[in-house]
């Protein structure tokens, strides 16, 4: 499968396609445009649209009104080969404001490089109780320096609900939470997400992000998912390459404060 083929069933099954990321969440079409509603601890967006350039502004408000009207902040998730060419100008004029750039990489798992082992010392945990989320949002809080309520909320929802869904894990230095990451598995679909990998400062280029890249990878092998999906920054991007994921496009997120 090419670059080209791949990125568009991408689009098909995840976001065209798109499934409600988690419980209360639920995932509605209307016109050209797939968004997500969830409560204020979850995440609220658009994930897919089809629009032209006569049609794109009266979309946009739209989704304004109908997140604003809810009272909830949200974000446009735009790619770089999303339509019309100007949708990130005309987000940006209605008041959204854009995060930084990232890489969609995809990575066939029978042909990454999975060989990695944790650093001496260093032990991977897996992640089943709500002791192990705090274990996991106290990493996200220090790696990340931002806010985690809304990680704990969404990661013991899907344990309880749909544990088959994600798996999380957490590296341990002796008694001290180094690095966390999880993967969401969308059933009916060849795909798994990785999210959230963060590595807290004095033990970054250890080698422990690429152990939890490979140990999650395992586990969707073992599951049957063929591709691996992530949203790249530009410091995880060549550890990811070298393991052997390809970019795809880009993603910026928009996001709307009401």
């Amino acid at each position: 499968m090419d670059h080209a083929e791949l990125l568009a069933l991408f689009d098909r099954d995840l976001r065209e396609g798109a499934r409600p990321d988690g419980p209360g969440a639920r995932v509605e079409r209307t016109g050209g445009v797939v968004r997500q509603v969830a409560s204020a601890q979850g995440w609220n967006g658009v994930v897919w649209s089809v629009l032209d350039e006569a049609g794109a502004d009266a979309a946009i408000a739209g989704q304004i009104d109908h997140y604003t009207g809810l009272g909830l902040d949200f974000e446009w998730k735009l790619y770089g080969h999303d339509r019309p060419a100007d949708l990130g100008r005309r987000l940006r004029a209605a008041g959204f404001v854009p995060e930084p750039e990232e890489t969609l990489m995809i990575g066939r798992v029978d042909d990454l490089a999975l060989a990695a082992a944790p650093p001496e010392g260093v032990r991977v945990v897996p992640v089943t109780d709500p002791a192990g989320v705090d274990l996991v949002a106290a990493v996200h809080e220090k790696a990340f320096g931002a806010d985690s309520s809304w990680l704990r909320h969404q990661l013991l929802a899907r344990l309880s609900a749909d544990p088959d869904t994600v798996v999380a894990v957490v590296a341990m230095a002796g008694d001290e939470p180094v690095s966390a990451a999880r993967m969401e598995l969308v059933p009916g679909t060849p795909f798994a997400g990785l999210w959230g990998g963060g590595t807290v400062q004095g033990w970054r280029g250890r080698g422990i992000y690429r152990t939890l890249v490979a140990h999650r990878a395992h586990a969707a092998a073992a599951r049957g998912y063929r591709y691996l999906q992530v949203d790249a920054s530009s410091q995880s991007r060549p550890i990811l390459e070298h393991l052997g994921f390809v970019p795809l496009t880009t993603t910026t997120p928009y996001v709307y404060t009401s």
